[in-house]
């Protein structure tokens, strides 16, 4: 459940998503990050370990442990209190309770259900080979970029659009949180 500004940079233009590159650690490819009562935290998706290098498509996902569960539990408890909560639960949650053998799969089918609830056609394009880099011209390359460690720099490209969170009061705005934060938030714009 990437950021908003991941969605926003996919709404308006022909997605290219990267299906060769190899796995990268502590990447939204398999994390999210959700406002709660004590501040920000991050749902991890844990994944089966690999001694070499791993095309993202091959990751497997690990249910050594109940992450699904609880990832729910966690979202239920930050967002039930939310504006549209009950509105949207029943399109997310199915993906806490159905087994998925590969994160690659996981992300692509929640990104077109979160895609569709904001009323966009959201049929990517797989890469076929991996590119270290693209034209500017066919691509605007964001798989470097949209990154929660980078999140917080000084330099990052994308600017966080204020909306009401259900814990500002305590926090003030969080910036870059998950696609769910808004959803739950302000519903679809």
């Amino acid at each position: 459940m990437p950021p908003l500004e991941y969605i926003r940079c996919c709404q308006n233009s022909e997605v290219l998503m990267e299906a060769h590159e190899n796995y990268t650690k502590q990447s939204y490819r398999n994390r999210a990050l959700i406002a709660t009562g004590n501040g920000v935290q991050t749902l991890t998706i844990p994944v089966l370990r690999s001694a070499h290098k791993i095309p993202i498509r091959d990751v497997r996902i690990d249910y050594a442990m109940p992450w699904q569960r609880q990832h729910w539990r966690s979202i239920d408890t930050a967002y039930s209190n939310t504006p549209y909560f009950l509105y949207f639960q029943d399109f997310l949650h199915p993906f806490y309770e159905k087994k998925y053998d590969f994160l690659f799969d996981f992300n692509m089918e929640l990104m077109q259900v979160i895609m569709k609830l904001y009323g966009f056609d959201f049929q990517p394009a797989l890469t076929d080979e991996y590119l270290s880099e693209y034209s500017s011209e066919d691509y605007n390359d964001y798989r470097l970029i949209i990154h929660p460690k980078l999140r917080n720099d000084a330099n990052y490209p994308f600017p966080s659009e204020e909306y009401t969170q259900i814990f500002d009061d305590r926090f003030g705005f969080i910036p870059h949180l998950s696609i769910i934060d808004h959803l739950f938030n302000v519903g679809i714009y």
